[in-house]
């Protein structure tokens, strides 16, 4: 393919005009802030799923473009095929130097070096570095109309790296086809496509999958035996629990087959509906137990429905940033963006999802004061503060401790941040589903007379503030 600036030219290493030294091409000042977050948001990456990745770079400018982010053992392979290379560039700039342009690995040490290297020098151009390591520049391509490399670097030294192409040539665009395949070896000599910290995900994922199905059958037997007491949020939470389990399992088998042959051989397109079905559903149940719907009304006021009407629709927009985000990757232009969006949405549905907590409380605080039930009052309200302070829990603990856990923990052990939310989730269940199981007679709902009377005063004194 040719190479396109003003006139055409080829890429090719007796071409002389591509390859003779230009003193000017300096990395311009104006890429410095760009680079520099780009490395930092580096930092914030936990490694990928290295799926054997076939993309396309149309006319990108970008100083540089992250493909990957991978956990190496002493066994480490990456493979890289790039084809149908061509460069544009302005008039200002008609001879970039092919050596400019380059695909490289940075460990997660040296990022640190990187960024100071930058900050000392504005023009400074990272394929120049001695803390990265190198791995082959677009000199290195045959002679056109080819134009293509292809050629896999053993790994020794075992670190958590990332793949970066970087173009220091200024004002030039980028266009070409990139084949990637980054794995590990096991003992056997068979190819591991995960992560050295994500190897254990399959079986992680298959164990809890079991769990959750145990816990559906044991929901279906508590429903069969107390139906007297069964109401549709009931049914709602079981079908939760089925999603959960299938999304599970769909979970597995994507990361099992990622693991062997490096495709997910259809199981990411089943994991993406089913969590999208899990998601939805998981925050209907908290948002209907929230208003007391079905157990301790049959309908919903008119605030209750929009807040529903405002959570699953955010959650779709949520699921489709998630499919962009799982099956691209850094190396699309909008992939930052989309990443913003999901946190974004994610954020607004968690707010969303107690006001209804917060209005049944308050609810119940003022018909205590009118329906003379105090001790009823009390048990519900009681529960439903619990009920608030478990959903709380859950979401910080998801949000906030398990993204620490992924920043923080070492490349191998990224699976302990899995296993944390995951076992989150099932405690979560656990605890919301015994306290609003199908009972005749609850717990909270047994009362006395002794009961009623410390209740009054239990409501006179306490506010029940959140």
């Amino acid at each position: 393919m040719p190479l396109l600036y003003s006139t055409t030219h080829y890429i090719s290493r007796t071409n002389h005009h591509f390859n003779r030294p230009n003193r000017r091409n300096k990395f311009p000042k104006m890429t410095k802030i760009p680079l520099l977050l780009i490395l930092f948001l580096l930092s914030l990456l936990s490694s990928t799923i290295a799926e054997i990745k076939t993309l396309t770079i149309t006319s990108d400018s970008r100083p540089m473009i992250l493909f990957e982010k991978f956990g190496f053992t002493h066994t480490g392979h990456v493979a890289i095929s790039v084809s149908s290379v061509s460069v544009s560039s302005s008039l200002n700039a008609p001879n970039p130097d092919a050596s400019r342009l380059g695909f490289f690995l940075l460990s997660q040490e040296s990022l640190l070096q990187v960024l100071l290297e930058i900050q000392r020098n504005p023009h400074f151009c990272v394929l120049d570095s001695h803390y990265i390591q190198h791995l082959f520049t677009f000199s290195d391509l045959s002679p056109p109309p080819l134009s293509r490399f292809n050629r896999s670097y053993p790994v020794s030294s075992p670190n958590e790296y990332s793949l970066f192409f970087s173009n220091c040539a200024p004002e030039t665009r980028v266009s070409m086809h990139v084949r990637t395949e980054i794995y590990n070896l096991d003992r056997d000599g068979s190819k591991d496509f995960l992560s050295a910290g994500l190897t254990q995900l399959p079986s992680l994922y298959t164990f809890f999958s079991i769990l959750y199905l145990g816990f559906l059958g044991y929901w279906i037997y508590v429903c069969f035996t107390e139906k007297r007491s069964v109401h549709r949020i009931h049914l709602l939470m079981a079908g939760l629990l089925l999603c959960k389990a299938l999304n599970l399992i769909c979970a597995a088998e994507d990361k099992h087959f990622v693991k062997v042959t490096g495709t997910p051989h259809g199981w990411d397109v089943l994991f993406y509906i089913f969590q999208f079905i899990r998601v939805v559903l998981l925050f209907t149940v908290i948002v209907l137990i929230g208003t007391g719907w079905s157990f301790l009304k049959p309908f919903l006021q008119e605030r209750e429905k929009k807040v529903l009407l405002i959570v699953i629709p955010l959650q779709v927009l949520a699921n489709i940033a998630s499919v962009v985000i799982g099956e691209t990757g850094p190396f699309i232009k909008d992939w930052v963006t989309w990443n913003q969006v999901f946190l974004l949405v994610d954020i607004i549905c968690c707010c969303a999802i107690i006001f209804p907590i917060v209005w049944s409380i308050r609810s119940l605080r003022e018909t205590s004061k009118t329906d003379g039930k105090a001790a009823r009052n009390l048990a519900k309200l009681t529960l439903f503060r619990q009920f608030y302070i478990v959903v709380i829990g859950y979401l910080y603990f998801t949000r906030i401790v398990v993204f620490a856990l992924r920043t923080i923990a070492a490349y191998k052990y990224q699976w302990v941040s899995n296993a944390a939310e995951e076992t989150a989730s099932l405690t979560f269940y656990l605890v919301i589903f015994y306290m609003f199981r199908p009972v005749e007679k609850n717990e909270y709902f047994m009362l006395d007379e002794e009961d009623e009377e410390a209740a009054e005063l239990a409501l006179r004194d306490e506010e029940f503030e959140l």
